[in-house]
């Protein structure tokens, strides 16, 4: 039983950790429902949609699985940062869990079957007491997180078994089923490489790969502070915008003005500063990108002025929204990166001030970003620089290792090199 309930609490880290729980409730909703009954009413959904559905579904192709380099995935964001590997190492496969939601790629990956994830489910309440007794809120607030992650790891060792990996390369080191994926590949020693796929958390699980691949020396921070760091770790930048290396702004003047949001996001605020914003500045255009698992409506906020468009984010790649901007706004979300990588001055705006949740990724305390602390403030910011929009690029230094080096735009090739000196001499 302690067995158990050590390999599930690593593989729940971050979700049942205390700076999770004490994240706000719009931030954990979209991990769980915050209404009891919903979570419950999840779990039914779960029990009969995926468990008893995969029952009748045949998914796996061995013959691309045996073998391989695997390209586990548990996201279409996922599938972007890795797709470069793909494309030079003829051994490499993307693998994804049985009825994961790759977004657009979800007809091209290869799929790990879950059939026998169901006859892990009596270890459920075992580990729901055990968890209970060591972690009573957490549990009691994710009781249908424990209940998605039960059998994972069982089903993952026996995959792994029989197929045999080269190696296995993830994206997402964080989620359940990918950490999962992860202690399996461990117990069996079967080789693990880390590519940092977004911004660092600081309630992130320690980096337990052979080969962590980061994007610069602030994600290397935030993980020493996360816990011991194992394995190799270098710093190569993000090979997912190599590709957009040349499609850097070399706007002098403001046109298009970006506002991503999320999930922690009030669409209401939104639509208060997209009123505001588009008063202010009649002639710019604006685009409204919300997140791919923001299903909420904002046609209405299109709607609010001609000038306004919506960017479909499960259709249209990050970057290539990016490189259609001058100027992009967020709250709290890692697109201010990769905005500043393309040379698009990004501002920090709160779009959910009463959770107090300010600079979560520190982007303003590091100089990344600049900030408005409301829409009069942003419209002064704005305004002071519309016929001199300012270069950004060199402020990513200290968040991407190749930055203003001899390397910029040439992250790919790092990793690639790292990565298949790994997997060759690991063989």
């Amino acid at each position: 039983m302690h067995k158990w309930y050590g390999i599930y609490s690593n593989i729940l880290y971050m979700h049942f950790s205390e700076g999770f729980y004490r994240l706000p409730e719009s931030a954990k909703d979209a991990v769980s429902p915050k209404n009891p009954w919903k979570r419950l009413l999840k779990i039914a959904g779960y029990t009969l949609l995926r468990l008893v559905g995969n029952i009748f579904k045949t998914v796996e192709h061995p013959c691309k699985l045996q073998s391989k380099v695997w390209l586990y995935v548990v996201s279409q964001n996922n599938y972007d940062s890795l797709k470069f590997i793909k494309e030079v190492l003829p051994d490499a496969v993307f693998v994804a869990g049985q009825s994961k939601d790759i977004g657009r790629y979800k007809q091209v990956v290869e799929r790990i079957s879950l059939r026998r994830k169901l006859l892990y489910y009596y270890k459920y309440l075992p580990l729901y007491f055990q968890f209970l007794k060591y972690k009573k809120q957490s549990t009691l607030r994710f009781f249908d997180v424990l209940y998605d992650a039960t059998g994972f790891y069982e089903v993952y060792l026996r995959k792994l078994q029989k197929y045999k990996p080269k190696a296995i390369i993830f994206a997402n080191d964080h989620n359940a089923d990918a950490r999962a994926m992860l202690l399996a590949a461990k117990a069996l020693g079967i080789k693990t490489v880390y590519i940092q796929h977004a911004s660092v958390s600081p309630i992130f699980p320690p980096l337990a790969f052979d080969l962590n691949l980061l994007e610069g020396q602030d994600s290397l921070n935030k993980y020493k502070s996360c816990g011991p760091v194992a394995g190799r770790v270098e710093l190569i930048g993000m090979p997912k915008a190599d590709a957009f290396f040349q499609f850097r702004n070399r706007h002098s003047t403001i046109q298009t003005i970006g506002i991503g949001c999320n999930l922690m996001d009030e669409v209401a605020a939104v639509e208060q500063l997209l009123r505001q914003l588009t008063s202010s500045f009649p002639n710019l255009h604006f685009i409204l990108r919300p997140h791919p698992r923001d299903k909420r409506n904002f046609n209405t906020l299109a709607s609010i002025s001609p000038s306004i468009h919506l960017s479909d984010s499960s259709t249209v790649a990050t970057f290539d929204y990016l490189r259609q901007l001058d100027v992009q706004i967020s709250g709290n979300s890692g697109i201010h990166l990769e905005a500043v990588l393309l040379n698009v001055w990004s501002i920090y705006y709160n779009f959910n001030p009463q959770e107090k949740l300010y600079d979560y990724y520190d982007f303003v305390q590091h100089g990344l970003v600049d900030a408005a602390a409301d829409g009069p403030s942003l419209a002064i910011l704005l305004r002071q620089h519309l016929q001199q929009k300012p270069d950004v690029y060199l402020r990513a230094q200290y968040y991407n290792g190749t930055v203003g080096t001899p390397f910029d735009g040439q992250s790919s090739e790092l990793a690639l090199k790292l990565i298949n000196d790994f997997v060759v001499l690991n063989v």
